[in-house]
């Protein structure tokens, strides 16, 4: 409504005269705080450093002649510096009259403001584990503000930890695991300076299912944009595909470059059959790819001596084929036994010498794949939408193509580091994965091939098994 041309419905102008800048130190301002005529949320108060107001005085000091103030002049100093132009003649009017530089300082500069409310730390420890996995429960239980909560969570105060189940381990279990990264050191140096084998020879297979899509999927959208669509018939039956990876450790020349990539393949369980109808997309009789739903060990052997091997055989490097081959595989029922005599004719065939192991019950982080190499791959599998067993194929084929050499190479140093963890835990698995800042080291031409063992270690290892 207009009343002699005044809009009532508007806000009445700001009178910022009447607004004073902040008196206290800057560590004492709480940018929460906010000023409006009701109390509420509204526009922040600004802290002016000593250093900024004395600045702007003596630069008003150097354009004019006290104590007038000429015109123009609080414009051109509030430009340069940034500030609000009355607060330029404010800085003006606090000097003139309050003895100078002295005058324009800040006033209030202990206890002053908002008083911090601290957390106690012991607080949160005592708190049962399962009263602290959302911040409503961790402020029920402590008695405090979920925003003073969260604003301590973000300065650093306590950290946010996703905990996921590992496997039950016996204590044969944990002696096996020491025994198992003893025997990977070099035998030569153990007496005084032992280090990992740099395991050249040891190839790791594993199997991985691969989803066409995720129950749930993060996408960042724009504000106006809509939510995608995604369908499926069943969230209990998304289309899947079993694959057998099978790596080695890459090679390098003294140049750094890669002279072997360690990726000798990775292989579908599918198969192919005649379409048994008609439809719009085939004709009936077209060979269509389908995943196959169970594996058995006979299919794991077929696998190894008609797939595995002959890639090895195909990829291996010609100068190290004299050496012994290990392939390291997990405990899975579905795996055969390192003596299967089918096994053994083709792994000795032609003059070879290629052996199956497998590796310690119940330790993921004893296998590069499960360790580092299938998450990279998913990550890259993830970047795109296939819509078919086909394509997911083809898209796992290609992640799996793609995958940084020199990223692969760092799993094998990982995993020497995890086998130190392992030792120093007595065979346990709680422990978190070391960080040895290898990609730095990598840049700076001085990433080992292998990791030292500290000799009291090794021995603290060897006094564990007896």
């Amino acid at each position: 409504m207009m009343h002699d041309g005044l809009d009532l419905n508007a806000e009445p102008p700001i009178d910022w005269d009447e607004i004073s800048e902040w008196e206290g130190p800057a560590y004492e301002l709480d940018y929460d705080l906010v000023w409006t005529d009701e109390g509420s949320n509204g526009r922040m108060r600004r802290y002016y450093s000593d250093e900024l107001k004395i600045a702007i005085y003596l630069e008003l000091l150097a354009k004019t002649d006290p104590p007038v103030l000429h015109h123009g002049v609080s414009r051109q100093v509030a430009e340069k510096f940034g500030v609000p132009r009355l607060v330029v003649q404010r800085i003006w009017r606090s000097g003139q009259d309050y003895g100078g530089i002295t005058g324009v300082k800040n006033k209030l500069v202990r206890n002053c403001g908002r008083k911090r409310i601290e957390l106690d730390m012991e607080a949160i420890k005592a708190v049962p584990l399962s009263q602290r996995t959302t911040f409503q429960d961790l402020d029920n239980a402590l008695g405090v503000k979920k925003t003073m909560l969260y604003n301590r969570y973000r300065e650093g105060y306590f950290r946010r930890h996703t905990n996921d189940l590992k496997f039950s381990l016996t204590d044969e279990n944990k002696k096996a695991r020491v025994r198992y990264c003893l025997s990977m050191l070099q035998a030569l140096y153990l007496d005084n300076d032992p280090s990992f084998k740099p395991l050249y020879n040891v190839i790791y297979i594993d199997e991985k299912w691969f989803y066409r899509t995720r129950r749930n999927q993060k996408y960042y959208l724009a504000n106006d944009e809509e939510r995608p669509h995604r369908e499926v018939k069943s969230k209990n039956f998304i289309e899947k595909v079993m694959f057998l990876a099978v790596v080695t450790r890459p090679r390098f020349d003294e140049n750094g470059n890669c002279i072997f990539d360690g990726k000798l393949d990775i292989f579908p369980f599918t198969y192919q059959e005649p379409a048994k109808r008609w439809s719009r997309n085939r004709d009936r009789g077209t060979l269509i790819t389908k995943a196959m739903t169970s594996v058995k060990k006979e299919h794991s052997r077929d696998f190894l001596i008609n797939k595995v091997l002959p890639a090895i055989k195909a990829k291996w490097p010609a100068e190290e084929r004299h050496m012994p081959i290990f392939i390291q595989q997990d405990n899975a029922r579905t795996h055969i036994a390192v003596d299967d005599p089918a096994f053994v004719a083709a792994a000795q065939a032609d003059g070879w010498d290629i052996r199956l192991t497998c590796q310690q019950p119940n330790s993921p982080d004893l296998n590069v794949l499960d360790l580092g190499f299938f998450a990279a791959i998913q990550a890259l599998f993830e970047r795109g939408t296939p819509n078919n067993i086909d394509q997911i194929v083809a898209k796992v084929e290609k992640a799996f193509r793609e995958y940084p050499v020199d990223r692969a190479n760092r799993i094998f140093l990982t995993q020497q580091g995890c086998m130190m963890e392992i030792m120093k835990h007595n065979g346990g698995q709680h422990y978190d994965i070391p960080h040895m800042k290898k990609k730095y080291l990598e840049m700076q031409g001085a990433l080992p091939i292998s990791l030292k063992c500290p000799v009291d270690l090794y021995n603290e290892a060897v006094q564990f098994l007896h």
